[in-house]
């Protein structure tokens, strides 16, 4: 009987504690034949500039990895959480960064 290979180790993560923790809810991707680049930015409701908080260089393997782990970590969270719903009609840049609606004035009541 043939055993099967043994699994590598996962790698031991360190997180320094001074690391800067950086909220995105806008990336922008770039890519080369050799690298993809990743610019994580904040954008806030009604403005049109946002500063990119963090940039992330990946080979093409490390960002379909990526990729994969992302779809499978989603998979799971849907299954705990219930479906994410992404919005139809509209491209998800435009459901997020839309301008700011002003609220709807006080309907009058009619006598």
């Amino acid at each position: 009987m043939t055993l099967p290979p043994p699994r590598p180790a996962s790698p031991t993560l360190e997180v320094p504690a001074d690391l800067r923790m950086v909220y995105a809810n806008l990336v922008r991707i770039a890519h080369s034949p050799a690298d993809l680049v990743f610019d994580f930015a904040h954008l806030l409701p009604g403005e049109l500039k946002a500063t990119v908080g963090a940039r992330i260089l990946m080979s093409p393997l490390s960002a379909k990895l990526l990729h994969r782990a992302l779809t499978e970590n989603l998979a799971r969270y849907e299954a705990s959480f219930g479906e994410i719903a992404v919005p139809g009609n509209t491209s998800l840049a435009e459901h997020l960064f839309r301008p700011i609606q002003p609220p709807e004035p006080p309907k009058e009541e009619k006598a």
